[in-house]
């Protein structure tokens, strides 16, 4: 119940955020368009984009593929979706834990920048290779340990709690994409950093994607005021010679093929 609690509230902030997600998605633009030279180059195939958010690259693939289902948790974020994007496309609200396709019934699933807030993810893994067919690919992004480590270190220096998400480490995905079940093809991890003109910016961006859930956080309520002044104070020590804060997202790419039974 506590993980079903948590997938709503996450749900509601990408909801609340779907106006405005596609100013803020600069992170989700570069690792999106980084997965398109891993898309196969045929027009006949079922398609699922996991984690479809406003549809920007649902839309991008249903000009390639014949059949195209975007599935999102967020009504909200579908709502926008299907007013904005092609007519083709089947929406589908619903959770990644449990998506209701039948087995073996879709050919490539695509997801950028979603899995990361799934938990268990072993789970939503579990149901992608179930709806899969053999031979089918999971072409994805996420986030891994490290991701906006300048914000995690300053908030250190304030107090103990959890401010920022704790994302897997490589080798964590690593062992959970080659199973008996499937093989990681190919997979990248990169450092991108973007840069913001202070912290507030980067906040306000966070919360324009949505990403400003964070689980098993000890003080519910919004940082005070002096706390959110020491916590910018500290992320000075990371601000670069021109004046600009970065902040660090590490991204990893997967190719993963289901092998046949």
């Amino acid at each position: 119940m506590p993980e079903t609690k948590n997938r709503i509230k996450i749900a509601r902030s990408f909801g609340s955020a779907s106006n405005s997600y596609d100013v803020s998605a600069r992170l989700q633009r570069f690792s999106g368009k980084h997965l398109m030279p891993w898309l196969p180059n045929r027009n006949d195939l079922t398609v699922l984009d996991l984690g479809a958010g406003t549809g920007f690259f649902t839309d991008i693939l249903a000009g390639s593929y014949h059949r195209v289902i975007g599935l999102d948790f967020s009504k909200k974020m579908l709502h926008f979706a299907q007013k904005s994007r092609n007519n083709n496309i089947h929406w589908l609200e619903a959770d990644a834990h449990h998506i209701p396709l039948q087995d073996q019934s879709i050919d490539l699933i695509y997801s950028n920048l979603m899995i990361q807030w799934c938990n268990p993810l072993e789970d939503v893994v579990q149901e992608i290779l179930r709806v899969l067919k053999p031979g089918g690919l999971f072409i994805f992004t996420t986030l891994t340990d490290g991701t906006l480590y300048e914000l995690k270190s300053s908030w250190a220096q304030v107090d103990d709690d959890r401010h920022v998400i704790n994302f897997k480490r490589e080798q964590e995905l690593l062992a959970m994409f080659d199973s008996p079940r499937s093989k990681l093809l190919q997979h990248q991890c990169q450092d991108i950093v973007l840069e913001y003109e202070n912290v507030l910016h980067l906040a306000h961006e966070l919360k324009g994607l949505g990403a400003n859930q964070v689980p098993a956080k000890g003080n519910k309520g919004l940082a005070g005021k002096d706390k959110w002044q020491k916590m910018t104070a500290s992320y000075q020590d990371f601000q670069e010679p021109g004046g600009v804060y970065p902040a660090t997202y590490k991204v990893f790419s997967g190719l993963m093929v289901k092998l046949s039974d």
